[in-house]
Formats: C-alpha cells, structure tokens, sequence
C-alpha cells in the first residue's frame, strides 16, 4: 500500500509531464478524478473515515493535484529541463496534502496514516532535499 501511493503519485506526476500523445483537458480531468476516487477509497478502507472526512480527502485531493498539474505544465511549456524542479513542486504539494490530511484526521488515523504511508513518503521527500 505504501509503496502503491508513491508510484502513483509519481506515475500521476510523470503522465501529466510526458503527455505523448499529449491529452486532452478532459483525459487530464478524466485521470485525475479517477485516481482521487481510488484513493479517497483507499484511505477511507485504511482508515474507517467518515463521510465528512471523505469529503475533505477529496476536496483536498482534487484541489492539490489540479494546481499541481497547473505549476507542472507551466514549467513544461516553459521548458523546464531540470527534473529535479517538477521534483520539487511535486513534494510541495504533497507536503501541503500532508498538512492538511493532519487536521482532517483524528490521532488515530493520523497515526496509522504515517505509519502506512506518510512516513515513507515524507523520508523521500527529505531526502530529496538534501
């Protein structure tokens, strides 16, 4: 599980930036929706969350990855070569996916949140900096 949110985030990341053949605005919005429903699924299964708590996931989710992708294709048709840069900004949002993720949930399921899969990423994301 861990592993699986990492390689999605990053397969999500490195689908929006290749883009061959590149897609539409509606394949763009398509793939996102798809891969927030999976993933509010996944953390709602994990964590037991409440529907209010979906909700927030998902807003959170949605709203994150949409500007996410706005930065990254900012910075492509900037021609942006170094990755380390789309790096950067992908941890920058996942940072703030994090912080939100902690007020949403409650010590319990923040606790097996990080265990799972918060930790892990939050390691590569330090390390990254360094």
């Amino acid at each position: 599980m861990k592993a699986f949110f990492t390689a999605a985030c990053t397969l999500l990341c490195l689908g929006l930036m290749a883009q061959n053949p590149p897609q539409t605005q509606e394949q763009k919005e398509k793939q996102l929706l798809e891969y927030v429903d999976t993933e509010v699924k996944r953390l709602s299964d994990l964590l037991d969350l409440e529907y209010w708590q979906e909700f927030y996931v998902d807003s959170t989710l949605t709203h994150n990855y949409r500007e996410m992708d706005r930065e990254l294709t900012s910075m492509q048709k900037a021609r942006v070569e170094n990755t380390d840069l789309y790096l950067s900004v992908r941890d920058k949002w996942m940072e703030r996916t994090d912080s939100t993720y902690r007020r949403i949930f409650n010590d319990t399921q923040w606790a097996k949140y990080w265990k799972n899969t918060g930790a892990r990423s939050k390691k590569a994301r330090d390390k990254r900096k360094k």
